[in-house]
């Protein structure tokens, strides 16, 4: 609803070029791809193209890690930019793995925001940190998706070693790195990124 008024749901349809149409333009971008599709059409981009992201597209995937739900809503999920010449050196000292994507999304969450459960017998001192970071970044992922910049979620790094070599907050834990770019020429989805199992597997019934 927007100055009163009811905006009516239409799912716009994008062209050839990316472009799109839309019968209303208040009415934000919504394309005819359902998540389902797009959440199996993603998958772990290795070669990118050096072009850097236009900072309209990225403004949207940050929002998308912005908005999601947390434990409480004490929204503890931070994230930091890696994509000028100085931090993308450093990122190359702290993991292997940057298979040269234009940039990263560095995800941490504040350790003084988070929600515990202290009871828990299971997990003990549990924190929502961890929880709430990885939900932010896996909306991301799929909101870059929706945007055609293909990511790759990276976790092979030292906590400790990223922490002081990027001089952040002691209260600042990392838990992932997303590397985001444009696919180049030889960009391809690994053939056992298609495996899948069952549903059946997956699913027990209490």
């Amino acid at each position: 609803m927007e100055n009163g008024k009811k905006i009516p749901y239409i799912r716009a349809q994008k062209n050839r070029n990316g472009g799109r149409h839309r019968a209303f333009p208040e009415i934000e971008r919504m394309t005819d791809m359902d998540f389902l599709e797009l959440a199996k059409s993603r998958y772990s981009e290795r070669f990118f193209d050096p072009r850097p992201i236009e900072q309209e597209k990225l403004d949207r995937i940050l929002e998308a890690g912005r908005v999601v739900p947390t434990a409480c809503n004490y929204q503890p999920q931070h994230f930091y930019l890696i994509r000028n010449e100085e931090a993308m050196a450093k990122l190359k000292k702290v993991t292997p793995f940057h298979y040269n994507a234009p940039m990263m999304i560095l995800v941490c969450y504040d350790a003084r925001k988070v929600w515990t459960n202290s009871g828990d017998r299971y997990y003990r001192n549990y924190n929502s940190g961890e929880q709430d970071a990885s939900i932010a970044a896996t909306t991301m992922m799929y909101e870059a998706e929706e945007q055609g910049i293909h990511t790759i979620w990276i976790r092979g790094f030292d906590s400790k070693t990223v922490v002081d070599t990027f001089g952040l907050p002691e209260n600042m834990i990392p838990v992932m790195m997303l590397g985001l770019g444009y696919p180049n020429d030889r960009a391809a989805a690994n053939p056992w990124h298609y495996r899948r199992e069952p549903l059946e597997s997956f699913v027990t019934e209490l």
